[in-house]
């Protein structure tokens, strides 16, 4: 909403229409906007955003560095090899999963070379985008992998292990590595 009465106001003040890039901008730091009572209030719009504010992009910031310490620690315990995202960037690695098995391992007779933790629901609209932007690049990059979706997912997405993208709702269980199997 403040968007739509920011790009109004603006339409209104200004000569030329205001640009994609000058609205972002002014959403992002609303102090550069020319009027302080609507600059205030939009101001207050971000802040009290309940579904895309910084306090709740903070919180999930939060709960997937969580899930992420988790899944680090249950590799640890496995005993498994990995890198992660911060030595994988170190490496030159612009697009990174949050881990690398340097050792592959099999989950349910699927290879798997990296992880993927995902502290979110996965439906249709979400994992199709990840899909898009993240999981398939991972594959060309360093092959067939494991998405974790820790608070479960539609099981009609998991359709692409064939190819190389297995989706569970937790840590696999029964995991083959090259010496022995790991229950």
């Amino acid at each position: 909403m403040a968007r739509l009465i920011l790009e109004r106001f603006l339409q209104e003040h200004e000569e030329t229409p205001p640009s994609k890039s000058v609205i972002n901008s002014m959403l992002r730091d609303p102090s550069q906007i020319p009027d302080g009572v609507l600059a205030n209030q939009v101001y207050q719009c971000i802040v009290n955003d309940c579904c895309y504010g910084p306090l709740v992009d903070c919180i999930k910031h939060a709960i997937g560095h969580e899930h992420e310490v988790l899944l680090r620690d249950l590799l640890l315990e496995k005993n498994l090899s990995f890198l992660d995202e911060d030595q994988l960037r170190a490496k030159g690695y612009d697009k990174t999963p949050d881990f690398i098995l340097q050792v592959p391992v099999a989950v349910e007779g699927h290879i798997i070379h990296w992880i993927e933790s995902k502290a979110s629901f996965g439906d249709e609209c979400s994992h199709h985008a990840y899909l898009h932007d993240q999981f398939w690049s991972y594959w060309n990059r360093f092959g067939p992998g494991l998405v974790i979706y820790w608070y479960g997912f539609i099981q009609e997405l998991d359709c692409n292990r064939e190819r190389g993208i297995l989706l569970k709702a937790c840590f696999p269980t029964n995991i083959v590595t090259l010496c022995h199997s790991i229950a």
